[in-house]
This record gives structure tokens, sequence and C-alpha cells, in this order.
């Protein structure tokens, strides 16, 4: 999405740093435990559906019922207890579909003094480990563009063996795959023009969606609190900007920002979707849990009114 500026007057990332930084492949072993700590820590609002069905994932083996098709009984089971015979049950595949897509691109790299890691560490975070607890909560889950979604109980580990294939600088993916009653749910830094973003979510709507908006921030990017001669370098473009004062630009850039943040609100003011601030210093569980209601309601809704898609 959009850059975000940095300053000379602060450690932050440069271009050297960024070419010896770990890759996004390397990176994510830690950040899926990371991830999974994270789930576990608010699993306890998350409510499997728990009931048999049709679907991937093994549920629970039962006594076969006398008129049911001879084709269904486990025999490898039913063998370790002489005299009865078992069905193997799979848990429902009644589910909701999610679709799940975090930024990647140049500008996510930032980091100021201010935060344990970069805002793309964190929005992977959030991703993996909300696909880990809708996984446990039986939803189909996907990664935006990337293949068909999925109910397991390993969908969270999938989708980050996906991302770890990924360019670092993936553009944008297509939306083709998603449909009426899906949420979609986008990490990023949303700094993109208005326009840009009200068209991509024109294209979610038309298909039916509700979408989720996380705008990942580090919080340096909310006080803008550089003085003096300072360097902006735009990390997507390469670009440089010097402010002679920069302490003069601030309240331009608050302004902006403020703008920003109104117009994706008002692009959300929508039935069943929402937009919702992260700022990398906080727990990542605290957003998660926000968000865990929001999608809740919506799938909620979507049950009333036509059924899980």
């Amino acid at each position: 999405m959009a850059a975000s500026s940095q300053t000379a007057d602060a450690p932050l990332l440069t271009p050297s740093m960024t070419a010896s930084a770990r890759s996004l492949a390397a990176s994510l072993p830690e950040l899926l435990v990371e991830a999974q700590q994270v789930a576990n820590t608010v699993a306890s609002g998350w409510h499997g559906r728990r009931r048999a069905g049709f679907g991937e994932d093994f549920w629970q083996f039962r006594p076969f019922q006398f008129g049911e098709p001879a084709r269904r009984i486990d025999w490898r089971r039913s063998a370790r207890d002489e005299g009865h015979l078992y069905v193997r049950e799979q848990e429902l595949e009644n589910a909701h579909t999610v679709w799940l897509w975090a930024d990647l691109s140049a500008s996510m790299r930032y980091r100021s003094q201010l935060a344990a890691g970069t805002k793309r560490d964190r929005a992977v975070v959030l991703m993996i480990a909300l696909a880990e607890l809708l996984a446990r909560s039986g939803e189909r889950i996907g990664l935006l563009g990337h293949g068909r979604p999925i109910a397991s109980r390993s969908a969270a580990e999938r989708l980050a063996m996906t991302l770890s294939h990924l360019d670092d600088d993936a553009a944008r993916p297509g939306t083709g795959a998603v449909r009426r009653f899906h949420e979609v749910v986008l990490f990023g830094d949303l700094l993109d023009s208005p326009d840009e973003i009200s068209a991509e979510l024109a294209r979610l709507s038309g298909a039916g969606a509700r979408v989720h908006l996380i705008q990942v921030m580090d919080p340096i990017e909310e006080t803008f609190p550089f003085t003096g001669r300072t360097e902006f370098l735009d990390p997507e473009t390469g670009g440089r900007l010097t402010a002679g004062r920069a302490e003069a630009w601030r309240r331009g850039y608050l302004e902006a920002l403020a703008r920003q943040r109104d117009a994706l609100t008002a692009a959300t003011r929508r039935p069943g979707w929402s937009f919702l601030i992260h700022h990398t210093d906080k727990p990542p569980a605290e957003v998660l849990l926000t968000l865990h209601g929001r999608l809740a309601a919506g799938m909620a809704h979507a049950g009333v009114a036509g059924g899980a898609s």
C-alpha cells in the first residue's frame, strides 16, 4: 500500500536494513508460533460447531444404526470391538467462508523504536491467529487470490505455508472467488488513495461480501514527532524528500491521516462491515477479540438471511 515516511532523526528502516532483512519465509516459523499463542489467548470466546455432517475433519466414532448403508461402517475400528459396528463421523462442513489477506508491501516493513516488530509481521500474526481460531470453529478459510478455501484444523498452517512461497511485494490479489455472504478480512496500513480503496471495496460489495478492514499502524505514525531537518524515504519507490522544519508538516500530516480514516469509516458503513485500527505497540489479542465480535455478528446475520455459504 502507500508508503510510510522515515526520518534521519531515528534509527528506523533504511534501504540497507531492508536489503539485509529476513525474508518472509524465514520469519514465518517464528510468526506462526506467536500467532498460535495469540489464538490460545482468545480461544475461550470461540466455539466450534461440533455437529456431525459432511466435512474434511474427523469428529468421532459412533455405533452403527440399523438401516444405514453398510458402506458407512468403519471396519478397522469395528474390528477392535468384537460384536459392535462403528461409523466414522466427520465434523459438519456447514461453514461460513472467510477470505484473509495481509499487505506484504514495502511500506509494511516499517518499524519505529516504539514497536516490537514491523507492521508486516504484526499483520501476518493477526491473520494466522485469526485463521487458527476460525479453523477451530469449523469455518472455511482461504487466502485471497490463492486457491480454494478449506475447512480443516490445519488451515492456519496451510495458509502459512502458502505465505512462505509468496513474494514480499506481492500485488493485491484477485477477488473473483468471493461470493455472497463471504467474509473478507484485510490487514494492512490502508494508506492507498481513497479512490483505489473505494474501487476495491465496491468490487467486493458487488459480489455480496462483507468486508472487515484492520489498519495496522506503527505508533509513531499517529503523532508525527519529527523535528528539525529530516529526510523522509518512500519505501515503495525509494524516493527521498527533505523537510527543513519537519514539525511544520505535523498539522498537515495529521489532517491527511484523519481524512483517510474518515474515508475508510464511510466506506465500511454498511451492514456487517467493519473498520478497526491496531497499533503495533499494543497486544494483538485486543484487536483480535474485537474482530471476533464483528465476524460473529456478520455470520449470525448471514445464517438468518440465507444460510451458510
